[in-house]
């Protein structure tokens, strides 16, 4: 069974002028998505992409961060996000990109930004930060990243100034303002040692002043590194939850589901205890698509197929849970990568399109697929689904991770034809041949012709063994992988 949760009602991304020239400018074939797989069964169409401004609501995000460091080139990745299909994109804003002489802000390289994702229907998502040297000078790199601005009296009052100039301009395009990024590791709180009362002192003199300049702002703090549920207790218990509207958390690891379902519950729990009503957003998680880059992950045996099936579990286990909002890290592989220390000399690999050539992944199409039915159309719900004939743990597959179940599912409801989603949750590094189950779905009375869909692939397949008993469906023969495959009714994927 599927738990079912409620997901609050997004807000649309705007579109506008100029996103249909947009749409034009992209060029055909940059790179294919990976070829359909040889499940046995009969090719029945493809999921069908959905552009961006296409769509009224998602709760599906794309990180846009380090755009304060300069390491990737925005305006190369327009054309490919105006046909991703996500309605929201965290941008990190760059104090020190915008202020280089005291007192003077300049935001046209920002209002690019944003008004260029705006007109191919996305939503910016500020994340608020780092340092200045001119108010940090110990920063070593000219972008100060996860340098605290709070622990003189002169840096704190130049952030404040800061923040106001920012909220005052972006007013009326950026409603949602996220509070520094993970000041509970070292990295990024700088130069003391992460202390949760400081991080709730940012907040509570940074949050009024975005509220008092943005109608109707939405205040995100948190952006824990991992799920760390002791410093979220702290940061709830002096007092974070009375500033903010959202908590958002980024839980890197290399499994997606190990513990996470205990991990959420566990954050659920500690919001309960102090504002019930605080949402829960995944604000950036990512994977590399090979290995001996920078960054989280980096050093373990990644290619382009296993992050694109990383990212597939990942965000759809997310919808599973009820996450208001998930969001991929990220558009473009990051070359340099800057850290607190500076230049890094590597490659941040997460990208779903290639650093060099802009060109996409494998994880760019398996995106772009879940972002054409997962919109805010398409909801959690409780429908049976169960599963024989699958191998023993142990047995001709690798052993799935500890405390896992040997598949996960889940079930929505899309204009009320159901939906189905399922996958082996199994370690990545080894790869997994498909095996073939027995599938059986309930609380299906507008499945009428089911068919399996491919998100990796974007392929549709006939189910040829599948027989309706009652308000019971039998599926023989359908294959089960190490990344979702979904279920639905023909005509979903023939609108």
């Amino acid at each position: 069974m599927t738990t079912c949760m409620k997901r609050r009602a997004f807000l649309s991304a705007v579109g506008g002028a100029g996103a249909a020239a947009m749409l034009r400018s992209v060029r055909p074939g940059f790179a294919q998505p990976l070829p359909p797989a040889d499940f046995g069964l009969e090719a029945a169409g493809k999921i069908k992409p959905r552009p961006s401004i296409s769509i009224a609501a998602s709760p599906l995000s794309i990180g846009f961060e380090t755009l304060d460091r300069k390491m990737f080139e925005p305006e190369k990745t327009y054309p490919h996000l105006a046909e991703l299909g996500v309605k929201w994109a965290r941008c990190q804003t760059g104090w020190a990109r915008t202020e280089r002489t005291r007192g003077e802000y300049d935001f046209a390289w920002l209002d690019e930004v944003v008004d260029s994702l705006r007109r191919i229907g996305i939503q910016p998502w500020f994340n608020l930060g780092y340092g200045n040297q001119l108010y940090t000078p110990d920063a070593p790199h000219e972008s100060a990243v996860g340098w605290a601005p709070i622990f003189t009296p002169e840096a704190r009052a130049a952030w404040l100034a800061y923040v106001r100039k920012i909220a005052e301009h972006f007013a009326g395009r950026v409603a949602h303002w996220e509070i520094w990024n993970e000041p509970n590791i070292t990295n990024f709180w700088q130069p003391q040692k992460p202390r949760a009362d400081d991080y709730v002192e940012m907040v509570r003199i940074t949050a009024p002043e975005i509220r008092a300049r943005v109608p109707k702002a939405v205040i995100i703090g948190g952006a824990f590194a991992g799920v760390p549920k002791d410093y979220l207790r702290q940061c709830l218990a002096l007092g974070m939850g009375d500033y903010v509207d959202k908590i958002s958390y980024h839980p890197y690891r290399a499994v997606p589901e190990a513990n996470y379902e205990a991990d959420v519950s566990a954050l659920r729990d500690a919001i309960a205890a102090h504002k019930p009503s605080l949402g829960l957003w995944q604000g950036e998680n990512g994977c590399p698509s090979q290995k001996g880059g920078s960054g989280a992950l980096a050093d373990l045996d990644w290619n382009e197929a296993r992050q694109a099936k990383w990212l597939l579990r990942r965000i759809l286990n997310d919808l599973r849970l009820g996450i208001e909002l998930t969001s991929y890290f990220h558009t473009v592989d990051l070359i340099n990568y800057v850290w607190s220390s500076g230049q890094s000399g590597k490659t941040n690999f997460k990208g779903i399109l290639r650093g060099n050539t802009y060109e996409r992944k494998p994880s760019y199409y398996a995106y772009q697929s879940l972002c054409a039915l997962f919109d805010a159309e398409t909801h959690p719900t409780e429908m049976l689904m169960t599963f024989s004939g699958l191998p023993p743990a142990g047995g001709e597959t690798p052993d799935k991770p500890s405390g896992l179940a040997a598949m996960m599912s889940a079930a929505f409801l899309r204009n009320d034809i159901p939906l189905f989603a399922y996958w082996r949750p199994l370690d990545l590094m080894k790869d997994t041949e498909p095996v073939q189950i027995e599938i059986t779905l309930g609380g299906t009375a507008r499945l009428r012709t089911p068919v399996l869909a491919d998100p990796l692939t974007g392929q549709v397949y006939r189910i040829r063994q599948a027989e309706e008993k009652g308000d019971l469906w039998t599926l023989r023969g359908v294959p089960a992988t190490d990344y979702p495959l979904l279920i639905s009714d023909a005509a979903l994927f023939a609108a």
